[in-house]
């Protein structure tokens, strides 16, 4: 088995989760949060889709972790976005954290919305 070093050149990568909480970046952030390759900032969910869309102008594609169990996203979060361009796709967020992660450190242009587990 051949293993790689991961690296993230100057994006911010997620190194870890738990109640209530993110890792990202060295730094622990409390409660929902977006985090794009450049920066993190507070998320209030899915009633703030202009905090998403304004950051979104170098990404492709948002990955939405909906807390432990994946959910589906509101029908008026999700056409709001993609009205704006935006790919979404929603999952757990332990699993939007690992495809975050995997996505970045291949260069690609993403950024992911939490909701804590």
């Amino acid at each position: 088995m051949r293993l790689n070093e991961i690296r993230y050149n100057d994006s911010v990568p997620i190194d870890g989760y738990g109640p209530g909480f993110f890792r990202i970046g060295g730094k622990v952030v409390q409660g929902a949060v977006l985090v794009f390759p450049t920066g993190v900032s507070p998320w209030d969910g899915f009633t703030d889709t202009g905090a998403i869309i304004d950051r979104m102008a170098d990404v492709d594609v948002v990955f939405v972790g909906t807390g432990a169990e994946i959910a589906h996203l509101p029908a008026d979060f999700r056409s709001t976005l993609e009205q704006a361009g935006i790919g979404v796709e929603s999952m757990a967020s332990p699993a939007a954290c690992r495809t975050y992660n995997v996505l970045l450190s291949e260069g690609r242009r993403v950024a992911v919305a939490l909701i804590p587990v």
